[in-house]
């Protein structure tokens, strides 16, 4: 067998993603959260995903996952490959929003429910050795826990180090899925359980359409080129101890990047200085894009991948419309 990498944007959405195997994104919730008993998912719906993919120019541009359990509270879940700085202001941004959008202006606070983050990290974001951390909101002095309505949960990949015979739990499993699947080429017997299987057969690159296997090695070879020229970018400005000028390049970002590069050469840090520009370009270029007329490209890329034969089902993955909306293009 060949499997896919779940860390691929399609992938990882067609596998936590999928409307016929929700047992995968509930075992998976459970596991990572560590919920045991009555706090135990039982159910959930998938929430329709606001953010439109440009999979045919390859941006980078993430697609998450977002559900609500029997109990109403809000699940969101994010894979994110390439290292970016403002990936917690984001997550802290996607939580508030999905926590002030369950009621209208007027109605009762008292029908807000909890919102959890879960954001998969193919990179080392915190000072910590910890591949696995939780987030709170805490009483700076008591440490005691009141507002209780937010959570965030990261996995940094690199950090997870465990072999197969060093599987402990099913949180271990769920983590080695996550980074080694396509590593393998048979089902390991650790991974014997239900959720798992399914979670490999869908992984499974024989029972993917050519059209999706044609955007899935896209997307990995776009992404691993960004994250080629950012670490050997890197690299560079650290041969010419540009340590300084990094720091420099960090604080002035997208606004002071190119130009204070330019301006202050191998001094003052170009290298980094166009790394947060390139990210927060990206970014900006991505809000503003979602805000003008994310229906109109949304059948804009339907209709490209249509020219190109993908199948109807892959496009509204892909792009969130409805079949019956493809079909009428």
């Amino acid at each position: 067998m060949q499997f896919v990498s779940p860390t691929n944007d399609l992938a990882f959405k067609k596998i936590f993603g999928n409307e016929n195997h929700k047992n995968i994104l509930i075992s998976f919730l459970n596991a990572i959260l560590k919920f045991e008993g009555d706090q135990k998912i039982k159910s959930l719906q998938f929430v329709k995903n606001e953010k439109i993919p440009d999979i045919l120019e390859l941006k980078n541009t993430i697609l998450d996952i977002s559900a609500i359990n029997e109990k109403g509270e809000h699940f969101i879940v994010e894979m994110q490959v390439e290292h970016e700085s403002a990936f917690s202001k984001r997550s802290l941004y996607y939580s508030s929003r999905a926590y002030s959008s369950q009621i209208k202006p007027g109605e009762d606070y008292s029908q807000l429910n909890k919102v959890y983050f879960i954001g998969i990290l193919d990179f080392n974001a915190m000072d910590t050795t910890e591949y696995l951390t939780n987030h709170l909101i805490l009483e700076k002095n008591l440490r005691t826990h009141y507002l209780k309505d937010f959570e965030f949960t990261f996995i940094e990949l690199p950090k997870f180090k465990k072999e197969l015979s060093e599987l402990a739990s099913i949180t271990d499993k769920w983590i080695y899925f996550m980074k080694h699947a396509n590593n393998l080429e048979i089902i390991p017997s650790e991974f014997d359980q239900e959720d798992f299987i399914d979670a490999f057969e869908i992984a499974n690159q024989v029972t993917w359409t050519s059209g999706e296997l044609n955007v899935y090695e896209k997307i990995s070879h776009k992404k691993w080129s960004d994250k080629h020229i950012l670490e050997s970018a890197l690299e560079r400005g650290e041969q010419m101890g540009l340590e300084k000028g990094m720091e420099k390049g960090m604080e002035k970002g997208m606004e002071k990047g190119m130009e204070k590069g330019m301006e202050k050469g191998m001094e003052k840090g170009l290298e980094k200085g166009l790394e947060k520009g390139m990210e927060k370009g990206l970014e900006k270029g991505r809000e503003e894009g979602m805000k003008n007329g994310e229906k109109k490209k949304a059948l804009e890329i339907a209709k490209n991948m249509l020219m190109k034969n993908i199948e109807i089902s892959t496009i509204a993955l892909v792009t969130d419309l409805s079949e019956d909306e493809i079909q009428k293009l």
